[in-house]
């Protein structure tokens, strides 16, 4: 959502920023509704102050014991006039807060104009991404015996896996550790949130209404958990916070469930897109001149995890046309898969500044300081479980019988495993 009072004040400067999304210009229709609810507004009041006066009228006349019926009447005529224009009221601003929601956050100065993920911009580089030739996760996966998207199907349908034995233990392993980096290292307090989330907060982190299509809808009307991106951030959701409570920074390990609407055809063999997955998610609230430092620390806390692991990845600052809806600024970490010879998202972090926020009224105040100000939040994958397992999968391949040799640092979670081998 956004402040009428600085769409009024600078027009083409917010037309400037969603035409870098490739929108037409919003403004004009924006102002022509905001000024026809204003008007509406004001006629509505000016009616309800002559309904006032004439009531004060009858009665005074009836003290007098005169004739009111008159004044009674032109009293019961603004009533039906002002129902009219509450109507008109309610309307005019349903129509502007729906033309508000559908609108997407206004993007930073430095982020790069693009069309498409091929305008991304890398910033660093980490490894040295191997030229060996692997088969795919999905491959080694099944040869091992220990990934069966055939029984799965056979239960949910497509786009689901049964991970067992080394596999499932390698997967939670994964999990585990990026929760204990991120919670003992890094300062995350660990959240373990609902799994079925209300329209309210799906809207706070802009979930609704522009994706709901990719969203999982329960019977009893609420929603499977997208991401814990939701849960987390509406934590401070219609409240004001105190300014030394600030920064909070959450993270939470959870199952996730997405329809992928717009993946039809995409990465349709193997876990690289799913119905349900596990992530490590981070969440930031802080004041707003802290939001550019949080992203790059968050940034680095998720560079941090695959770092241990011993992943080749890269860095990117995506362009204006790649950039997620409620973005000021996104960067996107990209791990090396060998198996499909390319760098392949695993984490992305974003800097929401106040656009979730003011969806959400989640404010602080500063010390000595009448006003609340909005809060900045952040989020990022700490990072996506799946993937990462699909990244070490491929990594740590070992040819010479199809085993997956276990990163060092997830030995211990791994009861001392060294190689998962064929079941």
């Amino acid at each position: 959502m956004f402040d009428l009072k600085a769409i009024r004040e600078n027009p083409a400067d917010f037309d400037k920023g969603w035409a870098r999304r490739g929108l037409e210009p919003q403004t004009p229709a924006l102002l022509r509704m905001d000024e026809d609810l204003r008007q509406a507004q004001t006629l509505m009041q000016d009616a309800q102050n002559t309904r006032n006066e004439l009531s004060k009228g009858i009665g005074e006349l009836k003290k007098k014991g005169e004739d009111a019926s008159e004044m009674m009447e032109k009293v019961s005529a603004l009533k039906n006039a002002i129902e009219a224009s509450q109507e008109q009221v309610n309307t005019i601003s349903n129509s502007l807060s729906q033309h508000l929601a559908s609108l997407p956050n206004i993007m930073a100065g430095d982020v790069p104009d693009g069309k498409t993920e091929d305008d991304n911009v890398e910033m660093r580089k980490e490894g040295e991404p191997s030229k060996d030739k692997v088969p795919e996760h999905f491959e080694i996966g099944e040869a091992l015996g220990l990934m069966d998207f055939e029984t799965a199907a056979k239960m949910s349908g497509s786009r689901f896996v049964l991970l067992s034995g080394g596999l499932a233990r390698l997967e939670r392993a994964l999990g585990i550790f990026f929760l204990d980096v991120h919670t003992q290292e890094h300062g995350y307090t660990e959240v373990s949130p609902p799994l079925m989330i209300k329209d309210n907060a799906m809207f706070g982190t802009g979930q609704l209404p522009k994706f709901t299509e990719d969203q999982f809808r329960t019977t009893r009307d609420d929603w499977l958990l997208p991401t814990a991106e939701v849960p987390l951030t509406n934590i401070v959701a219609d409240s004001i916070v105190e300014d030394d409570t600030l920064p909070r920074r959450y993270t939470a390990f959870t199952p996730c469930f997405r329809q992928e609407a717009g993946a039809a055809g995409k990465d349709t063999r193997g876990m690289i897109r799913q119905h349900q997955f596990y992530k490590v998610e981070m969440v930031s609230v802080v004041a707003p001149e802290e939001s550019e430092a949080e992203h790059e620390r968050m940034t680095g806390c998720a560079e941090t995890v695959l770092k241990k692991l011993e992943l080749p990845f890269r860095t990117v600052v995506l362009c204006s046309g790649d950039t997620g809806f409620g973005a000021r600024k996104t960067y996107d970490l990209e791990v090396w898969l060998p198996g499909q010879e390319k760098y392949r998202e695993v984490s992305s972090c974003s800097n929401c500044g106040d656009f979730q926020a003011r969806r959400m009224n989640a404010r602080f105040k500063a010390k000595g300081d009448k006003n609340t100000q909005f809060v900045h939040t952040l989020n990022g994958s700490g990072v996506a479980v799946g993937r990462a397992l699909i990244a070490v999968m491929e990594n740590y391949y070992d040819p010479a019988d199809g085993g997956i040799h276990v990163p060092e640092v997830l030995k211990p979670y791994m009861g001392g495993v060294e190689k998962i081998t064929k079941s």
